[in-house]
């Protein structure tokens, strides 16, 4: 499915999500039973990549009911015959549309939610009843310029109400624009937000931004969960800064998670769930923010604001390092003086230059 990313209108904001990624949001929210939907399913990989990883981890994916719904009617077409030819079971609903202007599945909720929306839409509110939208309640109507807000709005309201958990895609402005601050605000405060995990750039075939994976979770409370015991994660958010995690390289210039990464970043996340969690192991890449600290910031949820920022230059010796600095360059004058001295003799061998 990476073709219809490279011909996707930039515009539009609509990205193939690489395996990596996909492998990462499912093993941070294991759907490994019960209804997992993607309000923007495009061709239907989430659902295959994550049936993918289900089956890698010995979950069954009979134990998982897939819905989803997508616009355009082609790519409808093509999830729908995607999802078939794997054996997955899926309900996508009745016809190609918007999700925002005809939920497709408005009477559920479910227990997962995987989706890489469209970054920055811009044009999605152009339907009857928006501004009384019921998904909005108790939140604020979401900016009509851009549809980042309205679709964890819409997310957060497909979730089932007392366990359901999401992770999905956006665009980094989200995390502290000035317009959805009140938003935001509300998220923190009634405690949805449980993780904010900065992504290395050139992840996407069709930008090099840089991109956030939001956790929700309705159930911060704790207890047990998929053979685990969860504390209470009440008025705290776990922030993890990956952008520093780009040694993998493939196709001379994109960057993937390797396994043993996923593998740490999910460890993190369930240690801090639970009672190992070590507050300041990883100062650079994790952090755990209580409310009041967020609150101080104005509700940014930019991790950089709370993960440590070590300035490595302050830990340089400068007068070994500039004594190493002269020795070298008094080995590269040396070789230069030696390099000229060649090349003058060697004119001189073919005439040019005086004897």
């Amino acid at each position: 499915m990476q073709a219809f990313s490279i011909n996707a209108d930039k515009e539009e904001g609509e990205f193939y999500t690489p395996h990596s990624i996909v492998e990462l949001i499912a093993s941070l929210i294991e759907p490994f039973d019960g209804t997992v939907y993607d309000p923007c399913c495009g061709s239907g990989g989430m659902f295959v990549q994550a049936a993918k990883f289900i089956e890698a981890h010995g979950g069954n994916t009979k134990a998982v009911n897939v819905y989803g719904q997508e616009s355009e009617p082609a790519t409808y077409r093509l999830a729908k015959m995607n999802l078939a030819i794997r054996g997955i079971s899926y309900h996508l609903g009745d016809r190609a549309i918007s999700t925002f202007s005809d939920d497709q599945h408005k009477e559920l909720k479910f227990d997962y939610i995987m989706a890489n929306p469209p970054f920055n839409l811009k044009k999605y509110a152009e339907y009857g009843g928006f501004e009384t939208d019921p998904r909005w309640q108790g939140y604020g109507i979401p900016p009509t310029s851009n549809a980042n807000y309205a679709w964890i709005l819409h997310i957060l309201n497909k979730l089932n109400v007392s366990r359901g958990i999401a992770g999905f895609l956006l665009a980094n402005g989200a995390l502290d624009d000035s317009d959805t601050q009140e938003i935001r605000k509300k998220l923190i405060e009634n405690d949805k937000v449980e993780a904010i995990i900065v992504l290395p750039r050139n992840m996407f075939y069709s930008t090099d931004i840089t991109v956030t994976l939001w956790i929700l979770n309705n159930n911060k409370k704790g207890g047990p969960w998929h053979g685990r015991q969860l504390r209470d994660r009440i008025g705290e958010i776990l922030f993890i800064d990956l952008r520093t995690w780009n040694s993998n390289i493939y196709e001379k210039k994109y960057v993937r998670l390797s396994e043993t990464e996923i593998d740490r970043v999910r460890q993190i996340y369930l240690d801090w769930q639970t009672e190992n969690f070590v507050e300041y192991a990883e100062p650079e890449l994790y952090y755990a923010a209580h409310r009041d600290e967020i609150q101080e910031k104005g509700y940014s949820l930019v991790p950089s604001r709370y993960i440590e920022f070590i300035d490595r230059d302050t830990e340089i010796d400068y007068k070994s390092a500039l004594s190493e600095m002269s020795c070298k360059f008094d080995e590269l004058k040396k070789r230069w003086d030696a390099n000229e001295t060649e090349l003058i003799n060697a004119f001189k061998v073919l005439g040019y230059g005086k004897e």
